[in-house]
């Protein structure tokens, strides 16, 4: 558009000056010479345009310029978004230079399949022989790109079979054992003194079914071990993943009604949780990364290993000459307290009493099998306890 307009003024300035200079030049000369300059301008202008189409065609062919072995391909939110981003981008920048390998992360221009594939484009084009990505939202437009793409691989975090079928030989779909995660913090938290609990979940899918039965499980052997009496735990599935003025009143209302902290398991719901906590002196436990730095409410967090989980499959990829191995190709794998990809964030954890040789304990517990958490999301959670008291809402 800039060159389009400067080539319009340069025209314009050319009939000024010969106008200026033309003393002798008759009436319709004159007119004769503006018309000849009009179309000029409009075949210069014509010219850029198509000079411009062309080195924006070029560039989607050859991708953005970068030169890329290892792709990350953003989700919705930026690179230092404290969430997904940041942390699964931070185990492709570790993979890389362990490896002297190059990186690069490409960010969708919107929230849709055409932009997140566009985007793999560009990493292909780069020359990139294996691209990451995290989020279910990733499901429909990796279903294209790994048929598109079949000498690619493909690592997709917290994406299921449900999300995408059908997962190519190229594809391995990196899910969590989120009911460990959420065994830790429902352990941990009773076991520091807290008897008045709850459980905030985002919609009822599987994953976040999974940290809320976890965190009850934790909840009650935690009573159990510590012989204590009285613990209750409200349970209650928002229905959504955004934080809302509904959402901010039921958690002011079990903060006042004496709930102690809040597990806020969803995407940016536990912003509500936070905002209740804040008029309450109340306590929030985190989900997915540790958020200590978002607040100092936050007590700890129940975390999935996103940068860990990137580098084991990567990793596995690489040295199998970019190709899957049976233990990643073309299925959905569940990471957990075995493969280091699940735990709490102990050295920002504000615990008074729960120590850190207690939680390695619990650790090596749940990595080598010998502490199993049920992981049955259509278990009544209610009655599935009996030293504690779940108190499930509508």
């Amino acid at each position: 558009m800039k060159k389009r307009v400067l080539a319009l003024m340069l025209a314009g300035v050319m009939g000024l000056s010969l106008t200026a200079c033309g003393e002798n030049v008759t009436p319709e000369q004159q007119a004769q010479i503006e018309q000849a300059i009009n179309e000029a301008a409009t075949e210069i202008a014509n010219a850029v345009d198509e000079a411009q189409a062309g080195e924006a065609a070029a560039a989607t062919d050859a991708g953005t310029g970068a030169t890329t072995d290892v792709a990350f391909v953003t989700d919705v939110g930026n690179i230092d978004d404290h969430s997904f981003n940041q942390y699964s981008w931070a185990g492709v920048q570790e993979f890389a230079s362990a490896n002297g390998l190059s990186a690069n992360y490409y960010q969708p221009s919107e929230d849709s399949d055409a932009a997140r594939l566009e985007q793999m484009d560009n990493a292909v084009n780069d020359g990139a022989k294996a691209i990451v990505m995290a989020g279910y939202l990733f499901g429909s437009s990796l279903a294209e790109a790994q048929d598109k793409y079949p000498d690619i691989q493909f690592v997709a975090l917290d994406v299921s079979t449900g999300d995408l079928e059908n997962p190519g030989s190229n594809t391995a779909l990196i899910t969590y054992q989120e009911e460990q995660a959420g065994y830790l913090a429902g352990y941990a938290a009773v076991t520091d003194g807290y008897k008045e609990i709850g459980f905030l979940g985002g919609m009822a899918v599987p994953a976040v079914i999974r940290y809320g039965y976890g965190f009850v499980q934790g909840a009650e052997q935690a009573a159990k071990d510590n012989k204590v009496d009285g613990v209750n735990v409200k349970y209650w599935y928002c229905g959504g993943f955004a934080p809302t003025d509904d959402i901010k009143a039921k958690m002011d209302s079990w903060y006042s009604e004496g709930t102690e902290v809040v597990f806020a398991c969803g995407g940016g719901i536990y912003l509500s949780a936070l905002a209740a906590a804040e008029a309450n002196n109340g306590k929030v436990i985190g989900v997915d990364v540790d958020q200590s730095a978002e607040s100092d409410l936050i007590i700890t967090s129940a975390m999935k290993g996103l940068a860990n989980s990137v580098v084991l499959a990567l990793t596995d990829c690489y040295d199998n000459g970019w190709k899957f191995s049976d233990a990643y190709a073309g299925k959905e794998t569940k990471l957990g307290a075995a493969e280091d990809s699940v735990g709490l964030p102990m050295e920002t954890s504000q615990f008074k009493v729960f120590s850190q040789d207690q939680y390695d304990d619990l650790f090596a517990s749940l990595a080598d099998g010998s502490l199993v958490v049920d992981n049955n999301i259509d278990a009544d959670i209610a009655a599935s306890v009996s030293t504690i008291k779940v108190d499930v809402q509508e």
